[in-house]
């Protein structure tokens, strides 16, 4: 199995947590030489914060794991591709790379609604999007369909 599908096999069990827990299920995974390092998934609803999300979570607590701001090698993979907030924390952690499933047509900042790493942001990390695309998309639609109900 490649890296990136096992990977994101990971983060999709965040992702199943989290909407458990009445939350978007959305998951992230922070991998660094082949292992995973950190996994966290959104919790908005159980901690009642707007920025709760997992990627944003990911990125603040794989910083303090490591001791340092600069996460160039290591790669987060997102079951959703991140939002604005959560690429620009991305881009300022300076990771490598970005591996997402789902694309994200709503708020996308990695190619869907809009690119942020075309407004100048350097160093840019490697993009990768639609891994486990089905599966991600599933999960989410899923989540909002019982919402409507």
């Amino acid at each position: 199995m490649l890296l990136d599908e096992e990977m994101m096999f990971h983060a999709l069990a965040e992702a199943r947590l989290a909407g458990a827990a009445g939350d978007v299920p959305v998951g992230a995974v922070v991998e660094r030489d082949g292992q995973v390092i950190l996994r966290t998934r959104n919790e908005k609803q159980l901690r009642s914060l707007p920025t709760a999300h997992a990627e944003l979570m990911a990125v603040e607590q794989t910083a303090m794991l490591l001791g340092t701001r600069y996460l160039s090698d290591c790669t987060i993979y997102v079951t959703l591709e991140p939002c604005p907030m959560c690429a620009g924390a991305i881009v300022a952690a300076r990771f490598g790379r970005v591996v997402f499933g789902a694309y994200n047509i709503r708020c996308g900042a990695l190619g869907s609604l809009f690119n942020l790493l075309e407004f100048g942001t350097d160093p840019k990390p490697l993009v990768r999007g639609g891994i486990l695309e089905s599966e991600c998309a599933l999960l989410l639609t899923e989540h909002f369909r019982k919402l409507r109900k």
